[in-house]
C-alpha cells in the first residue's frame, strides 16, 4: 500500500482508524506502534472532536494542523531504526541520527519559558499556528478514551471509602461535574467502587457519549428525574449512576436547597482552560462558542466568576459534611482568581488518597493490543492474574474490568503497578508476542499523571513534605531515564491537567514486540519510571519511599 492509499483508508480527515493485525504498513513495529496509537488517539470511537484534532480535555490536540499529520504519517511510515522524529507542539521538524534502542519519536508540546508561560502568550502563538496544547496523553498518542483514569478515579473513590466510610460506599451518593474525556471515567468508577453518582455536565453530546459506551447508566436533562433516581438507589442500596445536563453551579445550589448533601463531592469539568474548557454560568453552549471568539476577555472573566460561585458552593456543600476534594483541574486556582478567598479550604486527591501509592511506585500502568483483537487483552488479563496471584485487589480489578469496560479503538487495559511488578509485566507481554500467544505486538505506556513524572502544585506535587512542590526537575530527569533507557517513544509537555503556567510533565511508550531488543529496553525503561516514582518521594522525605529505596536496593550500589 502507497502512502497515498494508506491516507485514504485510515486518515482521511476527519475520519481516523488504526491499522489492525499483523502486518506491518511501516518498515518495523517500533514505527508502526507510534503509527496506530497517534490515528488511534484521532479515532472517533476514542477522541472528543477528530475533525479539529482535539483528543480530550476541551483542547488537547494529537497534532497541529492536517498538514502535520499528514507529515507525520508519511515520516512514520518511511523511517528506519537508525533516526528519530522529533515532533514540537504536534508538528514534525526534522529527524536526528540515532540507533535501534533509542525512542523513534521524541515529542515536546506546549513548553514555554517560565516568564512567557501564561494562557495568554499561548494563545497568541497558537492563533499564529506556531503551537499546540498537547494535553498529558492527547500530544503524546497513548490516550485510550475514558479507560485511562478509570482505575486512578475508582482507587480515589475506594480510598475516600476505606477512609471515611469504613471500607463501604454502598448507598453512598458521589457528585461531580464534568462528563468529558476523561471525567467521563467517573460514573463507572464510582458504580464500581459500589456507590450512586450524579454527574452534570452542560453537553448533552458528552454524556450520550458515555451512555453509548456504558460508562453511565441514565441520563436526563429533568433535575427532579435525577434526583427521583439517586434517592431511590441510596434508599435500595442499589449502585446507579445518572448524568445531569446542566451547569454543576446551579445544581450544586439546588441540591444544598433542598438539603441533599452528597457524602463525596469533588469537580472534573475542564477548569483547566478558563477561556476553551469552562462554560461560564447563565451561557448557553451556542453561546458560549459565540462569546469565545467575539470577546474572549470577557469571557474569561465570566468564567473565574463563576468558578468561584461553584466553589463556594462545594465550601458551603464541605461545611454539611460532604467529604470535599479537588480532582485536579485546577478549579481551585481559578476559583481563587475570581475572587472565592478560600478556594484552597479543600484537599487535592493526592495529598488527600493517592500519595502512599506513589511512594510505592506505583502509577497507572496501560497497554493497548496493536493486533486490534480483543482477545489478546483478555490474554494479557489472565496472564497477569497468573503472574500476581497474591495481588486479590489486583485480580477483583482485572475481573470487573473484563466484565464493564468497554473499548473505545485499539482494545486496551490499565491497571497500577509499582516497582518491580510493571518490569514483570512488561517481560511477560513480551514473551507473550514471542510465543505468539497475542496475535501481534503490545504498546505499554501510561498517563502522565504517574509517581515521579510531574510537578504540579496544585495536583501531583501538591503539599509535598519537604515543599519542593514546583520543582521541575523531576520530570525532566523521568524524561531523561526513559530516553537512555530505550522507551519506543518519549514525550515532555507544559500544562496538562490544570493548565499553561501550572505543571511541567513527561510521558512513555514502549512496545514489546517479542524481541530480544525490546526485552532489553522493556527491563530499563519499566525500571526507570517507577523507580523516578521512590526517588522522588524519598528525596521529600516520605519514610514509605525511603524503605522502598532500601527494599529494592536502589541506594547507588552499582
Amino acid at each position: 500500500m502507497n502512502y497515498s492509499e494508506f491516507i485514504e483508508k485510515y486518515a482521511s480527515h476527519p475520519h481516523y482508524k488504526a491499522p489492525t493485525g499483523n502486518q506491518l504498513q511501516a518498515r518495523s513495529w517500533q514505527t508502526e506502534a507510534p503509527l496506530r496509537m497517534f490515528l488511534n488517539n484521532l479515532d472517533a470511537e476514542v477522541a472528543e472532536d477528530p475533525a479539529n484534532l482535539i483528543v480530550y480535555g476541551g483542547t488537547g490536540q494529537a497534532a497541529r494542523n492536517t498538514d502535520a499529520v499528514k507529515e507525520i504519517i508519511r515520516i512514520l511510515l518511511e523511517m528506519d531504526e537508525n533516526v528519530s522524529l522529533l515532533v514540537q507542539s504536534g508538528k514534525p521538524i526534522g529527524l536526528v541520527r540515532s540507533h535501534p534502542q533509542a525512542p523513534r519519536v521524541m515529542i515536546a508540546n506546549s513548553n514555554l519559558v517560565p516568564a512567557w508561560a501564561t494562557w495568554e502568550h499561548f494563545e497568541e502563538l497558537k492563533s499564529r499556528g506556531l503551537m499546540m496544547y498537547g494535553q498529558m496523553t492527547a500530544g503524546s498518542w497513548i490516550y485510550i478514551g475514558s479507560q485511562g483514569i478509570l482505575q486512578g478515579t475508582f482507587e480515589t473513590f475506594v480510598e475516600c471509602g476505606r477512609k471515611y466510610f469504613n471500607g463501604n460506599l454502598n448507598s453512598k451518593l458521589i457528585v461531580s461535574g464534568g462528563i468529558g474525556g476523561m471525567s467521563g471515567a467517573q460514573p463507572l468508577a464510582a458504580t464500581m467502587a459500589g456507590a450512586v453518582f450524579l454527574g452534570v455536565d452542560v453537553d448533552a453530546e458528552r454524556i450520550k457519549k458515555r451512555l453509548d459506551t456504558r460508562y453511565l447508566d441514565k441520563m436526563t436533562s429533568d433535575y427532579s428525574e435525577a434526583i427521583g433516581w439517586i434517592l431511590e438507589a441510596k434508599e435500595k442500596g442499589e449502585v446507579l449512576s445518572v448524568g445531569l445536563v446542566g451547569d454543576i453551579g446551579d445544581v450544586l445550589e439546588k441540591l444544598l436547597s433542598d438539603s441533599i448533601i452528597p457524602d463525596i463531592l469533588t469537580d472534573q469539568t475542564s477548569a483547566h482552560d478558563p477561556l476553551h474548557g469552562y462554560v461560564p454560568n447563565g451561557l448557553t453552549l451556542k453561546e458560549a462558542y459565540e462569546m469565545r471568539k467575539s470577546n474572549p476577555t470577557a469571557y474569561k472573566e465570566r468564567s473565574l466568576k463563576s468558578m468561584a460561585r461553584h466553589v463556594g458552593f462545594m465550601l458551603e456543600m464541605q461545611k454539611r459534611g460532604s467529604i470535599t476534594f479537588d480532582y485536579g483541574n485546577n478549579l481551585r486556582e481559578f476559583a481563587h482568581q475570581g475572587g472565592e478567598i478560600h478556594a484552597f479550604d479543600y484537599d487535592g486527591f493526592v495529598p488527600k488518597f493517592i500519595r502512599p501509592l506513589f511512594c510505592d511506585g506505583k502509577g497507572p500502568f496501560r497497554w493497548v493490543a496493536l493486533s486490534g483483537d480483543p482477545e489478546d487483552i483478555f490474554t494479557t488479563d489472565r496472564e497477569l492474574m497468573k503472574l500476581f496471584s497474591e495481588n486479590e485487589h489486583l485480580i477483583k480489578w482485572l475481573t470487573e474490568a473484563q466484565e464493564k469496560v468497554p473499548f473505545q479503538g485499539l482494545p486496551s487495559r490499565i491497571c497500577w503497578l509499582g516497582m518491580s511488578e510493571r518490569e514483570k509485566a512488561g517481560l511477560m507481554f513480551n514473551q507473550l508476542v514471542k510465543e505468539g500467544k497475542v496475535k501481534a505486538p503490545i504498546v505499554i505506556g501510561r498517563d502522565h499523571l504517574d509517581c515521579g513524572s510531574v510537578a504540579s502544585p496544585n495536583r501531583e506535587t501538591e503539599g509535598m513534605l519537604d515543599g519542593s512542590d514546583a520543582v521541575s526537575d523531576w520530570p525532566l530527569l523521568n524524561l531523561m531515564a526513559n530516553t537512555g533507557g530505550g522507551a519506543t517513544w518519549v514525550s515532555f509537555h507544559h500544562g496538562g491537567g490544570v493548565g499553561i503556567g501550572y505543571s511541567q510533565h513527561a510521558g512513555m511508550v514502549v512496545i514489546a514486540d517479542g524481541t530480544d531488543r525490546a526485552a532489553e529496553c522493556l527491563s530499563r525503561v519499566l525500571y526507570n519510571d517507577p523507580a523516578m516514582g521512590i526517588y522522588r518521594h524519598a528525596d521529600a522525605g516520605y519514610e514509605i519511599a525511603i524503605e522502598n529505596r532500601r527494599k529494592f536496593d536502589m541506594n547507588f550500589n552499582l
